[in-house]
């Protein structure tokens, strides 16, 4: 490591701390937006000091930089537009679309990971394996968000939505997903393996949410929320980044708690 690289780890560790510091102060409403702040202030740095470090490696063209500017300008306005356009009554459509957007990013991550790498084969279980568990619980998260969100929407119908076969099929597609991982650690050069994986996560995601009805979304929502951070959390040892995984842990541990409490 040089001292770029060193010094980006710092800031990792630090940010990380912040994350922790952050969801303390979340505890309590008096204390709640603080947390926020320090959280979101955290993330920040985090990006900022990812992008120096990607900058001083130069291991991205002009055109990727365009790329990444242009997708970080649209991700803010959208997000900025949502903060002070949605209602407090539709905030839980919001979370789910949220849940959704981390979800499927975190699974893209291991999607090119194991696209781009150049000897796929030779990768080896640290990264096939968390990057296996990435795709499953980003793309079921991806797709179960998008229903809920749905559903609380009235764009899906609130009522359970069950078809001949779906108890069946929801206990197929969780067994599937042990052989792609399987499959997918053992040759991770495999794209039948990817691809159905991710196929059938997507397909999961949607059986999974549509039996239940509208009325315990909230519940749905909490659920997928401690996806989302698991997800992450498989993403950052896909990308060996401890402010990943200290995140995404923090989220799908609060998350699974919220899920027991409701």
């Amino acid at each position: 490591m040089d001292t770029v690289s060193n010094a980006v780890h710092y800031v990792f560790l630090a940010t990380a701390a912040c994350f922790v510091l952050g969801l303390h102060l979340m505890n309590h409403p008096r204390t709640a937006r603080r947390g926020n702040t320090i959280s979101a202030g955290a993330m920040a740095v985090a990006i900022a000091a990812t992008v120096w470090l990607v900058a001083h490696e130069g291991t991205i063209s002009t055109t990727g930089w365009l790329v990444l500017a242009s997708g970080g300008l649209v991700g803010a306005a959208l997000g900025l537009y949502a903060a002070r356009e949605v209602k407090m009554t539709a905030m839980p459509q919001l979370v789910s679309l949220f849940n959704a957007v981390g979800g499927g990013a975190a699974a893209l991550i291991a999607v090119n990971d194991l696209l781009q790498a150049d000897h796929p084969a030779a990768l080896g279980a640290r990264v096939s394996l968390p990057g296996a568990l990435d795709i499953v619980i980003g793309a079921v998260t991806f797709s179960g968000s998008l229903i809920a969100a749905g559903k609380l929407q009235g764009v899906v119908s609130g009522a359970p939505v069950v078809f001949p076969g779906a108890r069946l099929l929801n206990v197929v597609l969780p067994a599937s997903f042990v052989v792609g991982t399987a499959w997918l650690v053992l040759s991770p050069d495999s794209r039948t393996a990817l691809y159905g994986l991710v196929a059938v996560a997507l397909l999961f995601g949607v059986t999974m949410v549509l039996p239940i009805g509208g009325a315990d979304m909230p519940v749905v929502i909490a659920l997928l929320n401690a996806f989302t951070g698991s997800a992450v959390a498989m993403a950052g040892f896909v990308l060996n980044e401890t402010a990943l995984i200290i995140a995404g842990m923090l989220v799908s541990s609060s998350g699974g708690i919220l899920t027991k409490l409701m």
